[in-house]
């Protein structure tokens, strides 16, 4: 029989991948929106869970704070509140994978070649981090309570239905796809997954019991932003110009995989080049959906 997932989020931008995965017809996904379920109101994930069991959930729900969302109030206590209304029920549910993020680190530092044991040497002031760190805490807990729980670590992750409004490789791609110039606030290295390359990982923690409860997911080698860029105005045979504004190279945001790798011995990723190849056709054949004004000044 196929297992059963719970999918949280499943209308953001690695829910719509994971939808249009091979993943979708491997397993039995339950995907509600959040209009049909409803993470910040306790009474109805109670409701929900109280004639469900599920394999797994997988937990990529989230209120975004980037400086493209809509609502910035109560980033903190909303997530907070979504992952706890999840734990409460976790004896409905043999598993549980959640999205995190290289923030756990604190996204306002350097973060080079980071690496899990050293997670919790800092803690960050920010919303975003600071609930990263308290949810990867917690993880730590479930999972030292014998509860399988683990937190998956993404420095960079791009691909379709990402916000190109502001996320760089996307943002590159549509500004070259329009003949604008790509522009970058400052230089810096991240650690860029190709959204595809996450499904793999994705069935394997599905499928396996692993060692900790804590993973980097990010490939082996970090990039630069304009080295992104460079390639981005490669693939598209045009002569566009690359503005950095602020010289010199910023805050590193790269991961360590190590760990991954040492369980997941077939961990494969797309060439860079590839994947932005991929990604440009992409836009490309939807570039009709791409408006051109909203690229025009940098948020």
């Amino acid at each position: 029989m196929k297992k059963k997932i719970l999918l949280t989020g499943s209308g953001g931008f690695i829910g719509k991948n994971i939808k249009e995965s091979y993943l979708f017809d491997k397993y039995e996904f339950i995907s509600p929106r959040s209009f049909e379920l409803n993470l910040l109101d306790t009474e109805a994930v109670d409701d929900f869970f109280k004639d469900k069991r599920f394999d797994v959930v997988i937990h990529s729900a989230c209120k975004p704070g980037h400086r493209n969302a809509k609502d910035l109030s109560n980033i903190l206590s909303s997530n907070l509140l979504m992952f706890e209304n999840l734990v409460r029920h976790c004896d409905k549910y043999n598993k549980f994978i959640n999205f995190g993020s290289g923030a756990i680190y604190n996204m306002y530092s350097d973060i080079t070649d980071a690496k899990e044991d050293n997670i919790y040497e800092k803690i960050g002031n920010d919303d975003h981090s600071f609930c990263r760190y308290v949810v990867g805490k917690r993880i730590d807990s479930l999972y030292m309570e014998g509860k399988s729980f683990v937190d998956l670590n993404i420095f960079g992750i791009f691909g379709k239905y990402e916000d190109w409004e502001i996320r760089f490789p996307s943002n590159a791609v549509c500004k070259a796809i329009h003949d604008l110039p790509i522009t970058i606030r400052q230089n810096r290295r991240f650690s860029y997954l190709d959204v595809n390359d996450l499904m793999p990982i994705l069935e394997f923690f599905i499928e396996n019991k692993t060692k900790y409860s804590s993973y980097n997911v990010c490939p082996d080698k970090s990039t630069s932003l304009v080295e992104v860029a460079e390639i981005v105005r490669n693939i598209s045979g045009k002569d566009i110009d690359i503005i950095i504004k602020k010289e010199g190279y910023g805050f590193d945001y790269t991961g360590d995989n190590s760990r991954l790798h040492s369980e997941f011995k077939d961990l494969h990723f797309t060439d860079l080049k590839d994947s932005l190849y991929n990604l440009y056709k992409y836009y490309e054949q939807t570039k009709k959906n791409i408006d051109k004004n909203l690229l025009l000044e940098d948020k």
